[in-house]
């Protein structure tokens, strides 16, 4: 009994085993473990009010979602403390044919649409003997997050048609079957949010303008005026009968661009007094520009490039074209490389990096040359060196420094 009681105690003295989790992670899934959590919003109202409706939202998920598609992939591998670039490799084929429907750049171009509208997006991978053969982009709405006991995810559940195929992630092994890249959400542990969302506001003014230009362009392009009825014996008002029939010629005869401009026909004490515009009345022209700016500035385009009205921020349409790309495009195409290379680069082998490849992008040719023009001045560097500062392999021979140098 005394030998049993020494190992007891013994085992108890002993340290458990080491394990990293977040000490908040459990608090966070406590109330809804084993539960999807659904995306806090109607994405198909932000699909159909900001993209659908919207021709400045519309158009600036469209410019960078295009814009960070057609940047080209380099593949980077670590080996022996060097970096080397490779030019053929099945991580590379995959990226360019993903699936049988898409090619590499149309998959991109959904991803990060549905990022742009979601603040999420979804790929998933399809194994063929162990590696991955085909990538799937996934509709936002359609997936949902199922925490586990430790806060972090433990399965995703896609919903479509009535089914529905639960993704299982598996972190020890490195073969997550789904990659969720999302944008920066203070208020959500799990989801991200959307340029849409923070442009809501905005694109409801935007809406609200064009509908009610619309609608004015509809009764003439100008408000009517007022009918004043001057009634025989001091009668002011018309009977229901007479209201109801002077609105239903009114609305036939003389509503409408093909009746603009048409002469109104008044009878029986009818009299009509012209009504215009105010200064303050146009205000409305000024509210949509605005708006047309805010929706701009939440997606990190410059008002320039979508032709906005009143925006003097950049010199010229090239500084702006640069300035996009330096400060949205590549941070985007940044984010989803690092993405990629973490989610796909263990599948494949070997210590790989996926990068974009600036140097393809004529807008940035500008600063392409003064980078090289710094460098190549760089006389206390190697031939090495100075490749790798532009993001290229080492030659053999270009460790030497030149003979000239200090």
């Amino acid at each position: 009994m005394k030998a049993n009681s020494s190992i007891l105690r013994r085992r108890a003295r002993r340290a458990a085993p080491a394990r990293k989790d977040s000490a908040t992670g459990p608090m966070i899934a406590l109330h809804r473990q084993g539960l999807p959590v659904w995306t806090p919003r109607n994405y198909a109202e932000l699909a159909r009010e900001g993209f659908a409706r919207n021709a400045v939202a519309y158009r600036c998920v469209r410019l960078i979602a295009e814009s960070a598609a057609a940047l080209p992939w380099l593949l980077y591998e670590r080996r022996e403390g060097r970096t080397y670039e490779l030019d053929d490799h099945p991580l590379l084929a995959l990226l360019a044919n993903p699936n049988p429907l898409q090619s590499g750049p149309e998959l991109m171009e959904a991803w990060y649409g549905f990022l742009m509208i979601s603040g999420n997006a979804y790929l998933e991978a399809v194994d063929v003997a162990a590696q991955p053969r085909e990538l799937y982009a996934l509709r936002p709405d359609r997936m949902s997050l199922i925490p586990g006991p430790r806060g972090w995810p433990v399965a995703y559940e896609y919903k479509a048609g009535g089914g529905k195929v639960r993704f299982d992630i598996d972190r020890a092994a490195g073969r997550d079957p789904i990659l969720h890249l999302r944008l920066f959400h203070p208020l959500n542990d799990y989801y991200g949010f959307s340029p849409i969302e923070a442009a809501a506001a905005g694109i409801d003014i935007h809406n609200a303008a064009g509908s009610w230009n619309k609608a004015l362009l509809d009764n003439g392009a100008r408000p009517s005026g007022a009918l004043i009825y001057h009634g025989a014996d001091g009668q002011a008002n018309l009977s229901e009968e007479q209201f109801a029939r002077l609105k239903s010629e009114l609305g036939d005869n003389y509503q409408g661009t093909a009746n603009a401009g048409r002469p109104l026909l008044l009878e029986g004490g009818l009299d009509w007094k012209e009504m215009s515009f105010n200064p303050k009345d146009m205000d409305f022209i000024q509210s949509k520009n605005i708006s047309a700016r805010e929706i701009a500035a939440a997606f990190g385009v410059p008002p320039m490039l979508l032709g906005i009205t009143g925006d003097n921020t950049y010199a010229n349409y090239q500084e702006a074209n640069r300035a996009f790309y330096r400060q949205t495009v590549l941070p985007l195409a940044g984010k989803a490389a690092r993405a990629l290379s973490a989610w796909l680069g263990p599948r494949f082998g070997g210590d790989l990096r996926l990068w974009y490849d600036a140097d393809q992008v004529e807008a940035l040719s500008y600063d392409r040359e003064l980078l090289w023009k710094r460098v190549r001045s760089a006389d206390f560097l190697t031939v090495n060196e100075k490749r790798a500062a532009l993001g290229y392999a080492p030659i053999a021979g270009g460790d030497a420094l030149p003979e000239n140098s200090d």
